[in-house]
């Protein structure tokens, strides 16, 4: 599948022209915070130490950083600096799932939301780009950054008063990977994946909204690619036979779309060439389905892994879309 080679077109171009720095550190005023007391749950192997690279090629006349080999997942909170809505959003910075593009979709997020009363939290999930691609679906980093998904978000939840936040407001928001990865959590919070550590791992780890930008890996072509591409091939069951599955817009059964699936907001563009819109629009079609209520904007033109830097389509304009549609499901004043 052409449009979803994605992270050996998109990763790989992501590592030339960079400087390697060590380990990512917030803004002066911000701290790390450590999401398991002991070692991880399910720890692969990485091919070095966590390392931080700037890209020089610019996403809209800037360099960007990225971070890689994580092996210690950690979160780190942005509170509001005056008015509190009480919402929280815990992010997930895309890169699949092999890097993560730390400031283009992560702190530059949080730039965005804490002025709007939004406390931010910035979830490093572990990535460690050891074997065959891809991470995603039953492959080994997805459950990885799943497991880091469902601990952050109990945390903050056992946090909420300390913080600040309502615990019936906070929802998450993915890019690309980090995409796939909300609505990973936003199906995959009945149970947790790995043993519980303490009284944080008795919190939901449902998230109250979901906000996933040019997602992939949701779609049953997608799911099929991906199975393709381990050491061990696995078999994706279609619920239909179709006759161009590459069209389909049937969802990726590791993605089980409920009633309970929290409110959702998708955005991608037409041409993204690294994650294609069936990803959205079968996203889309089994919320819609599942009685889950639902807003999508597709555009013709916009590309992929644009974060909030402004460009010259229209999609630029999608974070106050985003504002607005927080205010029509009851997470902040319209």
């Amino acid at each position: 599948m052409k449009p979803l080679i994605f992270a050996l077109c998109v990763v790989f171009a992501f590592r030339g022209l960079s400087a390697q720095t060590p380990v990512w550190q917030p803004s002066p005023g911000h701290t790390q915070l450590p999401i398991w007391p002991g070692a991880a749950p399910d720890a692969r192997p990485a091919k070095g130490p966590e390392s931080v690279r700037t890209d020089a090629r610019p996403v809209s006349g800037k360099p960007w950083v990225y971070v890689s080999n994580v092996t210690r997942p950690t979160m780190t909170v942005y509170s509001p600096p005056g008015k509190n809505t009480g919402a929280a959003v815990v992010v997930f910075p895309g890169g699949g799932y092999q890097i993560l593009a730390i400031d283009l979709e992560g702190t530059e997020v949080c730039d965005w939301l804490t002025p709007k009363g939004i406390t931010c939290v910035l979830l490093k999930y572990r990535v460690t780009d050891v074997g065959p691609y891809p991470k995603s679906g039953p492959y080994p980093e997805s459950p990885m950054a799943l497991e880091d998904a469902q601990r952050a978000i109990g945390l903050v939840r056992s946090h909420a008063a300390e913080w600040n936040i309502d615990p019936h407001k906070i929802g998450v928001l993915g890019f690309s990977a980090g995409g796939h990865l909300s609505a990973a959590i936003s199906t995959h919070f009945e149970k947790r994946l790995y043993p519980p550590q303490d009284a944080a791992d008795k919190e939901s780890c449902r998230p109250d909204f979901a906000v996933a930008i040019y997602p992939g890996h949701l779609s049953i072509a997608a799911a099929e690619w991906d199975a393709k591409q381990g050491v061990t091939t696995v078999v994706v069951h279609r619920s239909t036979n179709l006759p161009d599955p590459e069209n389909s817009l049937e969802l990726n059964p590791e993605v089980p779309v409920t009633r309970r699936t929290p409110p959702t907001f998708l955005l991608q563009d037409e041409d993204d060439h690294v994650d294609n819109v069936n990803d959205s629009l079968a996203y889309y079609v089994a919320l819609k389905n599942a009685g889950v209520p639902v807003e999508m904007h597709l555009y013709a033109q916009g590309g992929h892994a644009f974060g909030l830097r402004r460009t010259k389509f229209p999609v630029t304009a999608w974070p106050q879309l985003v504002e607005t549609w927080l205010g029509t499901i009851g997470m902040i004043a319209e």
